[in-house]
């Protein structure tokens, strides 16, 4: 395998080595793998390593935020294409594309959304959960997408700032004229903390930071934390930040056992998870 050259290397491929060591230790010692994951990473390339990770049921748990479910949903039948950091973003705008980095998104992802959201919404009777939401969300998406291997192979996806998202504006638009719906942000908090209480032991990916992250954590400290931890990040930690914050800073916070094996990775998860994970990933 390539990371088996970084053993012996300085810098960041020595810490992706000693991450690797770490995700073969969750799977050895048959941990409950949690995922987390930030919203512009479905937008990328890396929805198709994260789908068939949940395909191949690597992953136990998926924690991400609003804007991953929906460009997964969006995907599913619109194409979004590559760009660059220096485009004319007025253009863009006059040409109903939105810009992500360097990816493109047509408006017509959205137009497309709303059609979804409108169709299952109309199912929904009262109040549910983001997770029950997500698996109504997957019945309208193909193969190609993560919610789709999540339902078929029973692997819950927790996301508790839906809202915060264009899934949450069209709930926002749908209540208005259906007062009894409503999303229960508490309800997954129950079904999260028993998969953390009854594993043997417990796995965090973390790519990225936000509220995502911060949910996997956290969730962690019903059990005295995680014993195993891999971060992959960009943030730095000096502004006191939870993106920032390094693996090490969540051990005072029992968040991660002082005795876990935990490393923090600095670069680009679009790189460097596929890198990790190309044992698992064929």
């Amino acid at each position: 395998m390539q990371i088996d050259k970084f053993r012996d290397f300085g810098f960041g491929a020595g810490e992706l080595y000693r991450a690797r060591e770490a995700v073969r230790g969750m799977k050895k010692e048959k941990a409950t793998v949690f995922l987390s994951f930030t919203s512009n990473l479905v937008a990328s390339g890396l929805r198709d390593t994260i789908r068939e990770l949940v395909k191949g049921k690597f992953v136990d748990a998926i924690i991400t935020a609003g804007g991953a479910i929906d460009h997964d949903v969006a995907r599913c039948k619109v194409k979004y294409s590559a760009g660059s950091f220096g485009e004319n973003d007025t253009a863009l705008h006059k040409k109903g594309i939105n810009r992500l980095g360097n990816v493109l998104v047509p408006n017509s992802a959205y137009i497309y959304l709303e059609k979804v959201c409108r169709k299952v919404f109309g199912k929904v009777k009262g109040h549910i959960s983001p997770s029950e939401l997500i698996s109504l969300l997957a019945d309208e998406c193909d193969s190609s997408s993560i919610l789709y291997w999540a339902k078929k192979n029973n692997i819950p996806i927790f996301c508790p700032g839906i809202t915060d998202s264009a899934i949450g504006l069209q709930c926002y638009f749908w209540k208005q004229s259906h007062k009894e719906f409503g999303i229960d942000v508490v309800a997954d908090m129950g079904k999260l903390g028993s998969m953390v209480l009854d594993a043997n032991k417990t796995g965090g990916i973390v790519l990225g930071g936000g509220i995502s992250k911060h949910y996997l954590i956290a969730s962690n400290i019903l059990r005295e934390g995680l014993d195993y931890a891999v971060y992959i990040t960009t943030n730095t930690p000096f502004d006191g930040s939870l993106s920032g914050a390094r693996a090490e800073e969540a051990v005072s916070w029992g968040k991660i056992k002082e005795k876990a094996n935990y490393v923090t990775v600095y670069g680009d998860a679009t790189i460097l998870f596929p890198l990790l994970m190309e044992e698992w990933v064929r």
